[in-house]
């Protein structure tokens, strides 16, 4: 299996309305994706880390194999979520490991 995890920062600019429905949106698009991609195992994104996290939103998903997580990533529908997630954040940390 393999876990992947990706976090954000949001854009300095918007008001903390627009943020909180920036991560909002976020989160559901990211959380609907396993309806177009089957190669998605689990997936959750939280929205509300501890006070002591560097980052506002968390991905947390699992793969069965590196292919599949491959797949995820061209995957159309992850494409177009990530063309507003980039819209609206300022940086991105990636982790991806063999469970």
């Amino acid at each position: 299996m393999i876990r992947h995890i990706v976090a954000w920062n949001l854009k300095d600019g918007f008001s903390e309305t627009e943020n909180t429905e920036n991560a909002k949106r976020i989160k559901t698009v990211l959380e609907e994706l396993p309806k177009f991609i089957k190669e998605i195992v689990s997936i959750s994104v939280s929205i509300s880390p501890a006070s002591t996290s560097d980052r506002q939103i968390i991905l947390n998903s699992l793969f069965k194999s590196p292919e599949d997580l491959e797949s995820y990533k061209i995957h159309p529908a992850h494409v177009e979520a990530g063309k507003f997630i980039r819209s609206v954040v300022k940086d991105r940390v990636c982790l991806d490991f063999e469970e």
